[in-house]
């Protein structure tokens, strides 16, 4: 298993950029798919951007062109460049990150949230 911690949440005012990092601990076999999720107040929880080991993306069509997701295997952390904020990007953010254990188990794990709130 795994345990993730997020950083670099705060208030920004629309339009201005922010960059969340996530850093992960403990031992895995492997860590495959690494990903960011938001969580608006009274809403479920949605992706946000994922990315593979292998450098592959995928993001949700509400951030296509603002966000980037980018990844450090060497150090088994994720990042989310977060442009152009919107005041509906509020919400707390969640790491996750998919693998498998040394157990030969899979595992996925999340992080504690960091919020993220763009207002005037």
């Amino acid at each position: 298993q795994v345990k993730l911690v997020e950083s670099g949440g705060g208030l920004v005012q629309p339009g201005e950029s922010l960059r969340l990092s996530c850093a992960s601990s403990g031992v895995a076999f492997s860590i495959n798919t690494m990903g960011w999720y938001r969580q608006a107040p009274g809403k479920q929880r949605d992706l946000v951007a994922t990315i593979t080991s292998g450098g592959s993306t995928n993001y949700a069509d509400s951030v296509k062109g603002r966000f980037t997701i980018s990844r450090d295997n060497a150090k088994s952390s994720v990042y989310l460049q977060m442009n152009s904020l919107k005041p509906e990007d509020t919400a707390v953010y969640y790491c996750n990150a998919d693998g498998r254990s040394i157990r030969g188990s899979d595992f996925s794990s999340w992080g504690q949230g960091t919020q993220v709130t763009v207002s005037s």
